[in-house]
């Protein structure tokens, strides 16, 4: 009887000694998983610690601004897309994004060294205080401009709505100075711009970029151009720099069948893949399509280009793409700052990968880099109409958009061959 209980309580020794040495080990097996980034972080803090009390200038290199300068090398060194954003960038960053920011609600344009009025914002407090095109801004609250750079103006100009700015103005059409004082409003802008009916009814719409409200935006200028009775689309992509990936979807969405794959991502896991398909119940748009693309069209731009062509809903026009399939999520951190982080590669429905690459157009009508420009420039100011004001204002005479004529032509004989009847031959036989 001794013996057993001896046995018995050997055995729940030898068991409390496994059990100990399994969570010892389990422990153990924790801290050596995290041993790189241990040893990382702790190398890291000797270096801010060396620095910190031997840089000659103490106050340059004090633990916030040497902190904030490794987050910067950390994200930028890895690729042209990922970067830590300071408070003030993110918080830009999300203005951008929603197309809405707290601000006076005006367009303007430096032109040698003077801020010129393009045009208020319809609706906005800017136009109720009756400013005008051409109107010049002298000061802000009380304090002239001088060397002053678009930055500079823009954020002066900025603010939390309900905050009064105070804007000097100068009015040459009755040459007097005035000023007038503005309550900030939540402003929102524009990314679906310029819908308008061309030639032999081709429907033209410009997007500038994709945000949260594109998606919504787009429509509305499809239901007008349909109004307006538009036979075919043109989509201009030109120098848009990308942005939401949603957004992105929801564009390309009214050229796709439900359930069909519009794109799909993939991140560094094979079970990463996201696929992005069609949900609208509506059939999809049975018209022809042109997209104009040229080397500044990136990122959610390219997503909609190249499922376009990939699936044949389009034809490009233009130049070949930027180039950039890579995504980028964004990460609220401390302090309202943020990252935006590489985390997946995008490809078309045929899996396709635009990365490095762009996509390549189907009609190809390369343009230099000034006569790019000087489009550019003739589309965001179709308010000067007179081809001698326009030369006076900007230095050169209105050119031909090549690009987009190539487009019209394109539609125009695509909708040529539609209307096209195959023509019933038949043939009678007689019996001799």
């Amino acid at each position: 009887m001794v013996k057993r209980i001896l046995t018995i309580a050997l055995g729940a020794l030898l068991g409390t000694c496994v059990a100990l040495g399994v969570a010892r080990m389990a422990f153990l097996w924790g801290i050596f998983s995290d041993r790189d980034l241990n040893r990382s972080s702790e190398y890291v803090r000797e270096v801010l610690q060396l620095v910190n009390e031997n840089y000659f200038d103490a106050k340059a290199v004090e633990y916030p601004s040497l902190t904030r300068a490794a987050l910067h090398g950390i994200a930028e060194s890895l690729d042209p897309h990922t970067e830590f954003m300071e408070a003030k960038d993110y918080q830009q960053l999300q203005e951008d994004m929603s197309s809405e920011f707290g601000g006076v609600g005006i367009q303007i344009e430096l032109r040698k060294e003077h801020v010129l009025i393009v045009a208020p914002i319809s609706g906005g407090p800017s136009e109720r205080a009756d400013i005008q095109r051409g109107d010049e801004i002298v000061s802000i609250d009380g304090v002239k401009l001088e060397k002053a750079t678009m930055d500079n103006v823009v954020e002066k100009l900025r603010g939390k709505p309900k905050t009064s700015v105070k804007i000097g103005l100068y009015r040459a059409s009755s040459k007097r100075d005035f000023e007038v004082t503005i309550v900030r409003e939540m402003i929102k802008t524009e990314s679906v711009r310029d819908v308008q009916i061309l030639e032999d009814g081709v429907g033209y719409l410009q997007l500038t970029q994709f945000t949260e409200r594109t998606g919504e935006e787009f429509i509305k200028a499809l239901n007008k151009l349909s109004e307006l009775e538009a036979d075919a689309l043109i989509i201009d992509l030109r120098n848009n720099p990308g942005g939401l990936l949603d957004a992105a979807v929801a564009v390309a969405e009214p050229f796709f069948k439900k359930g069909e794959l519009i794109v799909y991502t993939q991140g560094r896991k094979p079970d990463d893949r996201e696929d992005y398909k069609a949900e609208a119940d509506e059939p999809p748009l049975d018209i022809p399509v042109a997209v104009l693309i040229n080397a500044g069209s990136a990122s959610a731009a390219e997503i909609v280009a190249g499922a376009l062509k990939d699936t044949q809903h389009a034809v490009i026009v233009g130049e070949r793409s930027f180039g950039k399939g890579s995504v980028q999520s964004i990460f609220k951190l401390k302090n309202g700052e943020g990252i935006r982080l590489t985390t997946a590669r995008y490809y078309t429905p045929s899996g396709i990968t635009l990365h490095e690459k762009g996509v390549t157009p189907n009609v190809e009508v390369v343009m230099s880099p000034e006569d790019d420009q000087n489009i550019r420039l003739q589309r965001a100011r179709r308010d000067v109409k007179a081809p001698a004001e326009f030369k006076e204002r900007f230095g050169f005479e209105p050119i031909e958009d090549r690009q987009l004529q190539a487009a019209i032509d394109v539609l125009r004989g695509i909708m040529i061959l539609d209307k096209r009847k195959p023509e019933v031959v038949t043939t009678k036989t007689e019996k001799k």
